[in-house]
């Protein structure tokens, strides 16, 4: 595998970081991964070596307010930096991986493109298939949310202002923080040496690794949990989520006690919208046990097999 590094300037002046992998036998096709909030790209360095080796050539952007794009990941660069999406907010961040397709599409122009994106990254690219989603081959869509209730949106707006004008739009905001992820770890709260964390996986390795590292799960401003509310609302209006392709094959995966898609009742929900839609290739895989970061679990080279397999039966 060889891997490289560049940059582009998107549509708002911010120059992007982007990670590129490239396999050591003929390509057959093009994986662009998009990451969870609060970590970022280089954290999918070990799917990237297991799709090249199948022959998929592996692009990531750290998405604004994320990893090299925002900082050069140590802690001295967090301050301002960390969670600050710049102008255009959630619709900038989408833009931006649609940007990168873009520039994908030039340099691998014979290739089938596919859209992987995880957690926060799952409801980006949900977003981005709303609007692009013809342009592109299929999506893998991992431990997303798959709804919000509307009282959320309601209540999340009148705190996520108030705590704004408070803090105005870089300071980190510990409440929101509190607010959105404390609750993850209920289930693993009175575990023995608990840390917060256990919600992400069962392998402890790499629970600390995501606890070593400073940016993942950083505390961001509020207006990143304000524009994370507009995205909701965009991507759960029920004429938007009809606006995705009906040939556009899809794959959901996640782990059966992953904390954002309510342990996958919510995600079945979606599910069963897509397919109610008319949606005409709606797959998907719940790992029994797993947590949130299937593609950190013990069982990730079961998720590894089952996502390339699911790749090379739609090139």
């Amino acid at each position: 595998m060889k891997s490289s590094t560049f940059t582009f300037t998107d549509q708002d002046g911010i120059e992007i970081f982007v990670y590129k992998f490239e396999p050591d036998i003929e390509p057959k096709a093009v994986v662009q991964i998009t990451h969870g909030l609060a970590e970022h790209a280089k954290r999918y360095t070990r799917v990237a070596e297991y799709l090249c080796k199948e022959g998929y050539v592996c692009y990531a952007n750290d998405a604004r307010g994320h990893g090299r794009t925002a900082g050069d990941l140590t802690e001295a660069t967090l301050a301002g930096n960390a969670g600050v999406l710049g102008p255009n907010g959630w619709k900038g961040v989408v833009n931006d991986i649609h940007e990168l397709s873009m520039i994908i599409k030039k340099e691998q122009s014979n290739l089938p493109l596919f859209l992987i994106g995880h957690s926060w990254g799952a409801m980006l690219s949900q977003d981005y298939i709303q609007e692009w989603g013809s342009e592109i081959n299929g999506c893998i869509l991992s431990g997303t949310n798959g709804k919000i209730r509307a009282l959320v949106i309601k209540a999340g707006k009148v705190i996520i202002k108030g705590e704004i004008k408070k803090r105005g739009l870089t300071e980190p905001s510990q409440k929101m923080h509190d607010m959105n992820f404390k609750s993850n770890n209920h289930d693993w709260k009175k575990d023995e040496g608990a840390t917060g964390f256990e919600w992400l996986s069962r392998d402890k390795e790499e629970v600390q690794k995501y606890i070593d590292d400073p940016w993942c799960g950083f505390v961001s401003p509020a207006n990143l949990w304000l524009e994370f509310i507009y995205g909701m609302e965009k991507l759960y209006d029920s004429k938007n989520e009809q606006r995705v392709p009906k040939d556009l094959p899809i794959y959901f995966i996640s782990g059966s006690l992953c904390p954002i898609g309510n342990k996958t009742k919510w995600v079945k929900a979606m599910i069963n919208r897509f397919i109610k839609y008319g949606i005409e290739d709606v797959t998907y895989k719940f790992y029994e046990d797993a947590r949130h970061e299937i593609f950190n679990e013990i069982n990730r080279e079961e998720v590894f097999k089952d996502v390339i397999n699911w790749l090379d039966s739609h090139l």
